[in-house]
């Protein structure tokens, strides 16, 4: 096998980038996606291979996104966040919040 070279890959709905690691075996390629391991596959050729990649990270994040959503809704369904949101309303009751505007104009600083 060869030394390992690496390969951003845009991820084009949100911008995050991430590293593809690539590397020619005999006469395939193997990589993986650094950031998520459990990406790896193998191609003929080393542009076969990064399309793979690219879209089997675009499937994992999918999945990831939508087990993140579904226990989301299992939370709130089960009234796991209601701490939070009764914690909310008592703050604004109670004057502790500000408006979106001043946040804006602090983070602006």
């Amino acid at each position: 096998m060869t030394h390992v070279q690496t390969v951003k890959i845009e991820d084009a709905e949100y911008g995050d980038i991430y590293t593809a690691c690539i590397q020619r075996n005999g006469t395939g390629w193997l990589g993986w996606i650094q950031e998520y391991p459990r990406v790896k596959c193998e191609g003929d050729t080393k542009a076969v291979l990064l399309e793979t990649l690219e879209t089997m990270l675009y499937e994992t994040l999918e999945a990831d996104w939508e087990a993140w959503d579904k226990q989301f809704e299992e939370d709130v369904k089960a009234g796991k966040l209601d701490c939070f949101a009764e914690k909310a309303i008592a703050d604004v009751r109670e004057g502790r919040y500000r408006e979106i505007e001043e946040l804006q104009k602090f983070l602006e600083k």
